[in-house]
């Protein structure tokens, strides 16, 4: 509560986020978490408490944080906890990459529809007869995080071009499932979850991988699913190249698996390559983030064409800066950070362009603004424009943080 008065005090309009995989263990161990429909009425009154506690002054309200990466780093390869996969795919005790998977991100998706339904019904614009019989209004609006990776096809060829958006509908069409389908063929990653959200069903391409394993949305479901978002949170870093892998047929299956596809992406951590005529690509000293600017205009134009322009924030965008091991560059050499300023640089533009051509997008949010705790990386990556020394939390700013607050002014000049 104080927190929340602080920042509106100085300035700064709060944006709460209610679930970033931060499921309580005493629901997971009492009826396996997302795996059990329960946890949709719970997390329904979690967050209801919320918008009656603090809905006077927050008026915008985020259900979850990337629903696909809780569904399949938790219950696919168990990467991430609850650390539940099929043995062939992780090396977790328990679990059925087959099926949670898509258990877990259908009632993730009825999870988000009931808070929302709630908030319009009770909060938004109803009228609340207080004690004192003073009328109220919220008027605020409910959102989701999708993360959405651009998947680029490696070739011209039929058969790449299906992959891709194969990856695309498994990623962020699984997100947005709401109103009725209008296109059969639908990015399959983030289509994964953001069609539901707009069609009212998943994509077809989903449904005819998965068949029977997917779960069915029964027709009261899918009313309180259609349309439950006002506005839509992006979290864009990289994108990738996908050929269509070909695969043999097997008895063994999970949820990436059924993409049937390849990454074309170099490993080591300086590569350097260009695909003619499609994107350039640089490796950014981390794992899995390649510099790819045009993957923003991407990503922003497909949910506009293909999802009818909803309003969107950029919710997360930025870089690991450093060298082989990106998280101990030494003091004060982190704080010359030219290639995070390149980046936001390069990235923004194509934001713009976006914008320019019609995309509905009216925020962004740089991540992050200081050095944090990274999942399962803990404190080893550095995504910040401030630098914080861990030892005793002095915060320094980057070089970073100076170029964002000159084109700041310069915006607002």
């Amino acid at each position: 509560m104080k927190y929340v008065n602080f920042v509106i005090h100085v300035g700064i309009t709060p944006h709460a986020n209610l679930y970033h995989y931060d499921l309580p263990v005493a629901l997971q161990e009492r009826y396996g978490g997302f795996l059990s429909k329960q946890i949709v009425k719970d997390y329904a009154d979690y967050a209801e408490f919320c918008f009656k506690t603090f809905g006077d002054r927050v008026k915008n309200w985020w259900t979850f944080n990337e629903p696909k990466v809780i569904a399949s780093l938790g219950f696919d390869n168990g990467i991430n906890p609850p650390n539940r996969c099929s043995k062939e795919f992780g090396n977790c005790t328990e679990g059925n990459s087959a099926t949670e998977p898509y258990i877990a991100a259908h009632h993730l998706i009825l999870s988000h529809a009931e808070a929302s339904k709630r908030y319009r019904e009770k909060y938004k614009v109803m009228i609340i007869l207080e004690i004192l019989s003073v009328n109220a209004e919220q008027k605020g609006r409910v959102g989701v995080f999708a993360d959405f990776v651009w998947y680029e096809p490696l070739t011209k060829s039929k058969a790449d071009n299906y992959a891709a958006q194969r990856a695309r509908d498994f990623h962020i069409g699984w997100e947005l499932i709401s109103t009725h389908l209008r296109r059969e063929l639908l990015s399959n990653l983030f289509c994964r979850f953001l069609h539901p959200f707009v069609y009212g069903e998943y994509p077809r391409t989903m449904q005819k991988i998965v068949g029977e394993r997917l779960p069915k949305f029964s027709k009261s479901e899918l009313e309180i699913v259609k349309n439950s978002f006002d506005v839509l949170g992006l979290n864009h870093y990289t994108s990738y190249y996908i050929y269509d892998a070909h695969q043999p047929k097997t008895n063994v299956t999970g949820y990436e698996h059924d993409w049937n596809v390849g990454y074309a992406c170099k490993s080591s951590i300086f590569s350097y390559f260009i695909y003619p005529k499609i994107f350039l690509v640089v490796l950014a000293h981390s794992p899995w983030i390649y510099e790819v600017p045009s993957g923003i205009y991407k990503v922003v134009t497909y949910v506009k064409e293909r999802y009818g322009n909803p309003e969107i924030i950029l919710s997360e965008n930025g870089l690991i800066a450093g060298m082989d091991d990106p998280g101990n560059v030494p003091f004060p050499e982190a704080l010359f950070d030219t290639n995070r300023v390149n980046y936001y640089t390069t990235y923004l533009k194509e934001l713009k362009r976006a914008m320019d051509d019609g995309a509905n997008v009216t925020g962004y949010f740089a991540w992050s603004m200081l050095d944090n705790f990274e999942w399962l990386l803990g404190y080893t990556s550095r995504f910040g424009l401030i630098y914080v020394d861990y030892n005793d939390l002095k915060r320094y700013p980057k070089m970073s943080a100076y170029w964002f607050r000159q084109m700041l002014q310069r915006k607002i000049a």
